[in-house]
């Protein structure tokens, strides 16, 4: 029998819903049949007409702001399916730096982001049956990424903030999911060259892994790839990301 997917029925809100991977999730939970959408934006003005024909409801939404976090939480008390993807990535060195804060703007949205929207939203998932928290992470927080400056250890803290989270809600009955995403096609990674994944094939594997009771789940091939040659040989692959940093260095001047 064909396994029923946990986002049918739902009430779900995603969180940098309105392009990108956060689209990709609304429109593969509407396909799965999620009864109502709350589409997490920071600015509503950038909505145009990504949600059209579909269950969404628009909900200002700045996760680096705990009052915001919890005015949601407040204003979608129905939520049982919780999509953390809002993401930031700079594009600076960490330790050789032009830009100092960069990495500290990563950590808040990234990391303190999800932790905001996982404070505020527990005590909701948690009165709704418990519900599902989807961390969507990358590749560069599985292991270290030099060529990606502060993203990499702050996507690394959301991977363990999801492990605790999960042993933290445990008792409520709350399933959370870390989505270990490589290279998508999206504005935050129009630098990338090479094999870019489309955002919504990425939400599809991650509601599947969802559906499957996973606690971390590769979503596409490069994180696949990548985290299985790290495990194999991760001396030579830190020397690959070394390489692989100079070369991004002359190229970007960063």
């Amino acid at each position: 029998m064909p396994r029923t997917s946990k986002a049918a029925g739902s009430v779900a809100l995603v969180t940098g819903a309105n392009r990108g991977i956060g689209l990709g999730f609304v429109q593969e939970l509407a396909a799965r049949g999620a009864r109502k959408i709350y589409a997490g934006v920071r600015d509503p003005g950038d909505v145009s007409d990504q949600f059209k024909e579909l269950p969404v409801e628009v909900v200002p939404l700045d996760v680096t702001d705990r009052a915001l976090a919890q005015a949601a939480a407040a204003d979608c008390p129905d939520v049982n399916l919780l999509v953390n993807n809002a993401g930031l990535f700079t594009n600076h060195r960490l330790v050789l730096t032009d830009d100092p804060d960069a990495a500290r703007r990563e950590m808040e949205v990234n990391y303190f982001g999800v932790l905001n929207m996982t404070r505020a939203f527990a005590p909701v998932l948690g009165a709704n049956g418990g519900g599902y928290i989807a961390n969507v992470l990358s590749v560069a927080g599985a292991f270290p990424a030099p060529f990606m400056g502060g993203y990499s250890p702050a996507k690394a803290a959301a991977l363990f903030l999801s492990s605790i989270t999960r042993s933290e809600l445990a008792e409520q009955g709350t399933e959370v999911i870390a989505l270990i995403v490589g290279s998508v096609d999206t504005r935050m990674a129009a630098h990338v060259q090479g094999r870019k994944e489309d955002p919504r094939d990425i939400a599809r594997a991650g509601l599947t892994a969802l559906d499957r009771g996973e606690y971390v789940a590769d979503t596409d091939f490069m994180a696949v790839d990548a985290r299985a040659r790290y495990a194999r040989d991760p001396v030579r692959y830190e020397r690959g990301m070394t390489k692989l940093l100079k070369a991004t260095v002359m190229d970007t001047g960063r």
